[in-house]
């Protein structure tokens, strides 16, 4: 399923992907990731309830950016490698 899944978002994971092998990898790097991009999920569905009161279009726009930046970190958390995690979060 993971293969399935890695090759589906092999898009989003190229990005991020490095052949290097990080020195200062720790688990936390990827767990943190996880409930970050977590909690800008949950930040979306909340700017979602609030932006459904109102009829601008234009509080659509942090709903959209919340959701792209917690979808890419549960994606590169869950799927990407060691040094995924760790080009993320910029440590070398």
């Amino acid at each position: 399923m993971k293969e399935i899944l890695t090759k589906l978002f092999w898009p989003i994971l190229k990005f991020f992907e490095t052949e290097e092998v990080p020195a200062n990898y720790k688990k936390s790097h990827r767990i943190a990731l996880n409930v970050l991009g977590s909690l800008f999920i949950f930040l979306s569905l909340i700017s979602g309830i609030g932006a459904s009161a109102s009829e601008d279009i234009g509080t659509l726009i942090p709903v959209i950016v919340f959701f792209c930046i917690g979808f890419v970190a549960v994606v590169v958390g869950t799927l990407g490698s060691k040094g995924a995690v760790s080009k993320i979060w910029g440590t070398k």
